[in-house]
This record gives C-alpha cells, structure tokens and sequence, in this order.
C-alpha cells in the first residue's frame, strides 16, 4: 500500500469519531510543513537535520554514547557513526573514553558545536519571534495553547 497526503481514511485505520481522521491528517500536514520551515532557520547551511539534532541533544542532555544517540534518533549504528564523524571532522563534537567502561565512547559537544547549536536556536526564535508579531494577541495566545497540546501528543 502506499501512503499519500490525502485526507481520506485508509480501510485499514479504524477512527473513532466522523472527521477525527481529517482533522489529524490536517494537523500533521500543518504541523510538517511548519517543521520544516522552522528547520531552515540553521547557522551552517550545510549541516544535515540529523546533524543539528545531535548538536541540539547533546547541547540539552550532555555526552552520550553512540549507541545512545543512535536510538534517540532512531538510526542505525552505522548511520550515527557517519554523522558524528562528520561532525567530529568540523570540530563540533569530541570523543573521550568512558572512564568506567573504556569499551564505551562518550560522544560531547564541543564549544564550536555549542555555538553553532546556540545560533542556530537564536536564528529560529527569531523567526518565529518576527512571524508571532504578525499575529494578534489572541491568535498568539491559541497558538500557546496549542504548543501545550502538541507537548502532550509528543510525550506520547
């Protein structure tokens, strides 16, 4: 089967109220493109989505392993290791030895990494910050209402 953006119920989904299938196709559609706009806004224009995502993980959460990073992404092992030997290569992340387990490998954002994760999340906020002044209070305070809505969805 293949899978569109079409907003019509596959046979196989089962919905339980008439035009919750719509309204959740609306709002991933919505909610995609939104991300993807967001994305753009990035301090090294060459850098992968999956590169500033490990900058940003490791800028929230601190060193992990490979294998740590790769599950939190969702990628394989193999895959985890090119990128973060890219960003290695640039100078953006470092590798230590574990010091209870020198098997492990403890992968850490360096200070050009946390700069560049910086202003990439100074370049977004401030786009979305110039976008919000466009709207009126009361769409503003929707739309927080609404981050508080998709937080909950992304816990999930």
């Amino acid at each position: 089967m293949t899978t569109t953006d079409s907003a019509a119920p596959r046979d196989d989904l089962t919905t339980t109220s008439p035009g919750l299938y719509e309204e959740a196709s609306a709002l991933r559609m919505s909610v995609m493109r939104f991300s993807r706009r967001l994305r753009a806004e990035r301090a090294v224009d060459t850098m992968s989505d999956g590169q500033i995502a490990v900058l940003g993980w490791l800028r929230m959460k601190g060193p992990h392993t490979l294998g740590e990073l790769a599950e939190r992404e969702r990628v394989s092992a193999p895959s985890m290791n090119r990128t973060v030997n890219c960003l290695e290569e640039w100078g953006y992340v470092t590798r230590t030895p574990d010091e209870d387990d020198r098997r492990k490998v403890n992968i850490a954002l360096s200070t050009a990494g946390h700069d560049v994760i910086t202003e990439t999340a100074r370049l977004r906020d401030a786009w979305l910050e110039a976008t919000l002044s466009e709207f009126t209070p009361a769409e503003r305070e929707t739309l927080a209402q609404a981050a508080a809505l998709l937080a909950r969805i992304s816990e999930r």
